[in-house]
């Protein structure tokens, strides 16, 4: 557990150094952030989104805020949490973008040569991911980040711009419904 920590910490030491230097203009450091940032605000677009295209466009439009404003970003350490939110907050506008858009199918649906397909949803093979994407979006994404990105829950709550409290909340019903789902029983 030891080395698990130092590692962490390392990587929270990296991830200020980058920022600190693409606040400054630095190119090359904003590249290494995105490098290391961009498969982790996907995953979390991802897990409020359920659909992978969608995610990837809300991370773009998240890159887009990101680097307009990372030089007011007043606390370099928080630049994971403030990600999170800016992400958490696209994936917002998409999903409403995407409620139009089918309320717009709808409508269009009603035409006799319409021919609307689903999108195909990733198969997922494993029992604990099919678990957690059975979670509603906001334990998903709670249970997500602090667990898979190490995150405290100070720091989920302002990924999500959510209480403290409600994030424990989250985490508490979260676990209660996998654990009732891996063992077989309703939620």
């Amino acid at each position: 557990m030891g080395s698990a920590t130092a590692r962490l910490n390392r990587e929270r030491a990296l991830d200020e150094y980058l920022v600190a230097s693409a606040k400054l203009g630095e190119g090359a450091a904003m590249e290494q952030l995105a490098r290391r940032w961009h498969p982790k605000l996907v995953a979390h677009a991802w897990r409020l989104t359920g659909e992978r295209e969608m995610a990837r466009e809300a991370a773009q439009n998240a890159w887009r805020e990101i680097l307009r404003g990372i030089r007011g970003l007043q606390d370099d350490r928080a630049f994971g949490a403030w990600a999170y939110r800016i992400v958490s907050r696209s994936c917002a506008r998409e999903i409403g973008s995407a409620v139009r858009e089918r309320d717009l199918k709808a409508a269009v649906a009603a035409e006799p040569h319409d021919l609307c397909a689903a999108p195909d949803e990733p198969a997922q093979t494993e029992p604990l991911r099919q678990a957690i994407r059975q979670l509603p979006a906001g334990e998903r994404a709670a249970i997500a980040l602090y667990h898979f990105e190490d995150m405290r829950v100070a720091e989920v709550a302002v990924a999500l711009a959510i209480p403290a409290g409600t994030v424990k909340t989250r985490l508490m019903n979260a676990r209660r419904k996998l654990r009732a789902i891996l063992e077989g029983e309703t939620p």
